[in-house]
């Protein structure tokens, strides 16, 4: 019976990440080879290392192995502010700066405001 993983997501996530294969495997308990035989379906996981490649990605554990699974996050943000605050890792330093000075600005208006009344 042919393994269910799927090598082809798991390498797209790991050059999405920017990560070697040797970092990948260091970051789940294995080592470069063994992450090579996985991107290339010549050995499949077993389910502790597809549930630690899941948590190192975020993704959910069917999609490391359903054909037609969704990439879903395998810890959803818990309100629209977590889910923001994700989008801030795509910014620039200089970008993220400049909404750390917006929300100091707010927080101390806000401050300002209780305190005059």
């Amino acid at each position: 019976m042919p393994s269910p993983f799927h090598g082809d997501r798991l390498k797209a996530l790991r050059t999405e990440a920017s990560w070697s294969q040797a970092e990948l495997a260091a970051k789940i308990g294995s080592d470069a080879r063994q992450v090579s035989r996985y991107e290339n379906n010549k050995v499949a996981p077993g389910l502790e290392a597809v549930i630690r490649m899941a948590q190192v990605f975020n993704v959910t554990v069917d999609y490391l192995l359903i054909n037609d699974a969704e990439r879903r996050p395998l810890n959803a943000p818990s309100s629209h502010v977590d889910v923001r605050l994700a989008d801030l890792d795509q910014l620039t330093d200089d970008e993220r700066a400049t909404i750390t000075n917006v929300i100091d600005a707010m927080v101390t208006k806000a401050k300002l405001r209780l305190i005059t009344g």
